[in-house]
């Protein structure tokens, strides 16, 4: 029982010419021992297997448990790649969704794709240890090469700062990591704030007690909670003061200490307001620091980013650690990618 391979002509996406010499086509083969995880690896009616194909220009024809992959030799080797890592993700108890497929098309030109995406450390990094985050609800691996390294810097590093573009997964894994460390008691509480600075547009009043005119600008952090953790567990723990959301303004005169805290949109800091969160810092406390600098809302427009300006002094400052992400991380739909980069610019 085969598949018939789609049409070879005009693939939706084949690898940049190469005038000076003649493209090598390559053949190979990859099977899977699992017989239970082939439907879900090859999708509705092979849509996964098709997925590949029209985005590396590849033609696979599956027979069993074996598929065929034929066309360039490097997109071979990238389609064999993606395959392999998807079965692993399966094999790890992971989803598989376009979404998870087109991050493990994204990653497959890495050289140290082979078991990374399935959630091993890269060739040389000393450590055969799962780059993964354990929480209630799932277990969340790399979903972009950058993503490998900011998983390594939450896990490692004291204070990080997170930038670049929407849809990258700055504010998620960070929460996603805070949610594992409390639930494994490494940290007593978790602190999420954000500046409560509208994007453009002047909202006016808004009615409710404190909490009812904050909750809009936090519902990002609460959704990547609610994500992380079963509701009535994030309910409670915000009850209990174990979960602490709120704007930054009400960080002042505080120690945070055996605390996980992110400052999300921190673009829209001024460098007081930076400077008053970092000083925050407390005994056994990590400190995420996410934000985007070309998109900052700071009213008046001519007042300097805290977040650029702490990256600047801090940067290379022992026990920080930078992560700097791209259009080319983003791990949204793919479409988000290309609006960034439009708006911003050819990814250098």
């Amino acid at each position: 029982m085969g598949r018939k391979p789609t049409s070879t002509a005009d693939p939706v996406i084949s690898p940049d010419p190469v005038p000076s010499r003649e493209i090598r086509r390559a053949r190979t083969e990859v099977s899977f021992d699992n017989q239970a995880l082939l439907g879900p690896l090859y999708g509705q009616f092979d849509a996964n297997l098709v997925q590949v194909e029209n985005r590396l220009g590849v033609f696979i024809s599956a027979r069993g448990d074996l598929l065929e992959i034929e066309g360039p030799e490097d997109a071979v080797a990238r389609a064999r790649a993606v395959l392999k890592n998807m079965y692993d993700r399966l094999a790890m108890g992971q989803d598989l969704d376009g979404s998870a497929i087109e991050a493990l098309i994204a990653m497959s030109n890495e050289p140290t794709l082979e078991g990374i995406i399935s959630g091993k450390s890269g060739a040389g990094s000393g450590s055969g240890a799962p780059i993964m985050i354990r929480t209630r609800r799932k277990t969340i691996v790399p979903r972009s090469a950058k993503q490998i390294d900011y998983m390594r810097s939450l896990a490692r590093d004291e204070i990080i700062f997170a930038l670049g573009p929407a849809g990258t997964g700055k504010t998620y894994l960070a929460v996603a990591q805070a949610v594992a460390q409390l639930i494994t008691g490494s940290v007593q509480r978790l602190i999420l704030s954000r500046p409560a600075v509208e994007a453009g547009e002047k909202l006016g009043f808004l009615p409710g007690d404190m909490k009812d005119k904050v909750d809009p600008y936090l519902r990002p952090l609460y959704d990547a909670l609610y994500d992380c953790m079963p509701p009535e567990q994030v309910e409670r723990r915000i009850a209990s003061g174990e979960i602490e959301i709120a704007p930054i303004a009400f960080m002042r005169g505080r120690t945070l200490a055996d605390a996980f805290v992110i400052l999300d949109e921190a673009q829209n800091t001024t460098r007081e307001q930076m400077k008053m969160f970092l000083t925050r810092f407390g005994q056994n406390s990590r400190m995420v620091v996410c934000g985007d600098p070309k998109q900052v809302d700071i009213p008046g427009g001519d007042r300097m980013s805290g977040l650029a300006d702490a990256v600047d002094k801090l940067e290379n400052v022992d026990g920080f650690g930078t992560i700097r992400f791209t259009a080319a991380d983003v791990v949204r739909h793919p479409i988000v990618g290309r609006i960034v980069e439009a708006y911003e610019g050819p990814i250098e």
